[in-house]
């Protein structure tokens, strides 16, 4: 089912582009909010954002994948902006988040789909993959590393555990949707601030994503960090789809190595370094990054 309804401030009137649309698609048992645009037989493309981002986190890359010849579906994920916020832990798990990413896919009356995902859109776009790997064309991943890979190396390296300390943070109750939900969600605007290079958010975008936190406020974001640690592994370790990792060395949260060890998940993979980047490389190396996608996807 598609509606096509306006929402200020968070939708795709964001875009000042007849080609890009909001929509509304009901899988998996929520009702996301989808930004659309390209020609609908296209080959398809779902981008998938991270935390604490929604859609617009794709700013960059929408239109120049729809000028070479794609659609583009990204959704805000459960939890996030205008799409539905279930209650409770469980129903963020990686095998939910996953599931809506396929029912989606087949929304668009096709499969498989090429599947980017940055930060925790990340996890999940390595989760569809390997738990429904007939979904997925091809894989793109900006930033956050193969889960086994992950897991391997938060359990031995010392600095990986001290960077992944919001991650235990996230699993005591209550205190960190105090933390993060005061004074209009400062605490989120700082993290963005923390992890990007200087410029990336401007006092207007910022804007912007406090209008985003406001829909859903910011307990069902945490959960999507609960629920990741209740998960069940995928059945497989190796990624088949021929897969593009694009990574910022300067990621305060990531240690490079991981990007070099989710290398060795991969059946077919190649890794792009940018050494200036940050944690938001699609923006601090805007160019380069849509070009590699356009290239890998192509």
């Amino acid at each position: 089912m598609t509606e096509t309804k306006t929402h200020p401030n968070t939708d795709a009137s964001l875009f000042a582009d007849h080609r890009v649309e909001s929509t509304y698609r009901n899988v998996n048992g929520v009702r996301l909010h989808v930004v659309v645009a390209g020609d609908p037989d296209a080959p398809l493309v779902v981008l998938l954002h991270g935390h604490p981002d929604f859609w617009y986190g794709w700013r960059d890359q929408i239109l120049p994948l729809v000028e070479a010849g794609f659609r583009v579906v990204v959704p805000d994920q459960r939890g996030c902006n205008l799409s539905d916020a279930p209650d409770g832990v469980d129903a963020y798990r990686q095998s939910e988040l996953s599931a809506d990413v396929c029912e989606l896919i087949r929304s668009e009356g096709r499969e498989p789909a090429h599947v980017v995902g940055h930060d925790f859109g990340g996890f999940v776009g390595w989760n569809v993959a390997l738990r429904r790997p007939s979904v997925v064309d091809r894989l793109g991943i900006l930033n956050v590393p193969h889960p086994t890979a992950y897991r391997d190396v938060v359990r031995s390296s010392p600095r990986q555990i001290a960077r992944s300390w919001y991650v235990w943070f996230y699993q005591v109750p209550k205190l960190p949707e105090w933390i993060l939900g005061r004074n209009d969600a400062d605490a989120m605007v700082t993290a963005l601030e923390k992890t990007s290079n200087p410029g990336t958010f401007d006092e207007e975008t910022i804007r912007r994503y406090r209008a985003a936190w406001r829909h859903t406020g910011v307990a069902p974001r945490i959960n999507w960090y609960r629920g990741f640690r209740r998960s069940e592994g995928p059945p497989r370790d190796t990624v088949v789809q021929p897969t593009l990792i694009c990574w910022g060395q300067d990621d305060i949260a990531l240690l490079p190595s991981l990007a070099v060890k989710s290398l060795g998940y991969c059946e077919n993979s190649q890794l792009r370094m940018f050494s200036d980047a940050s944690h938001w490389v699609q923006h601090d190396e805007r160019e380069e990054v849509t070009e590699a996608l356009l290239s890998h996807l192509s």
